[in-house]
Parts: C-alpha cells; structure tokens; sequence
C-alpha cells in the first residue's frame, strides 16, 4: 500500500507542482528543502474470514505537509486532499479523510519552526498481485 499511494501522490500534479518529488514515508530527509509531504501508516488491519485473510486492509495514513510558512503547508494540504479524498483506484477500494491539524514544529529557533497541516486519511486496500 505504500508504495502505491506514494506513487499516487508523486503522480499528481497539484502535489509535484508544489512538493516536487520530496514525498516521502517516515521522515523528510534531514536538509531537505520545503515544501514536502512525510506520510505514516497510523494503523492496519487485515480483514479475516473463517478460511483466513480476506486480503483486504484497512488502514488510517497520516499525511503531514510542510512549509516554511503557514500558507505553503495549507496549500500543499489542500493539493494532496483533491489527490486522495474520495479516490478509488488501482488497489485502492477508497481513501477518505478523516480530519485537519494545523501546527508548528517546536524548536529554539522560530525562523526555521516549519508549519505543518496534518491530515488523516482512511484506506482500503487490496493488492492487485
């Protein structure tokens, strides 16, 4: 499932026009340039059947979007949600999004504090293998 919504992200314009191709699983790479977008698997759950795994998972993807300023994070959100809300797709059954966060990154030093709108996705997913 990573791979493919990664890729679905990286396939969307809205979300390479502005991110580029700083889209990426766990971490934004240290010194990495902003905008970017770092996802995480919050949770997974495979569906299961007396006869064992149905093969479908269900799951919520934490998308945060950073920016050096409050409005390059919010507009970076609002691409990669037209990108996911509602998608179906490939693997995909659906992704919807579940909720908003607006923060800031605590540090010492407010110049460099990066902005960041959490986003909360819900999937469900079935490899197409």
């Amino acid at each position: 499932m990573e791979e493919e919504l990664r890729a679905l992200l990286l396939a969307a314009s809205g979300v390479t026009n502005i991110a580029g191709d700083r889209v990426n699983f766990g971490v934004n790479p240290q010194g990495a340039i902003l905008p970017a977008v770092v996802l995480n698997v919050v949770s997974s759950l495979t569906d299961m059947h007396m006869n064992g795994s149905g093969g479908l998972e269900q799951g919520r993807v934490q998308v945060d979007c950073y920016g050096d300023t409050f409005a390059a994070a919010k507009l970076l959100s609002r691409a990669v949600i037209a990108t996911l809300h509602f998608y179906r797709g490939g693997g995909f059954f659906f992704i919807n999004q579940l909720s908003t966060r607006d923060s800031r990154e605590s540090g010492s030093n407010e110049a460099e504090r990066a902005y960041r709108t959490s986003l909360d996705f819900n999937t469900a997913w079935r490899s197409n293998q």
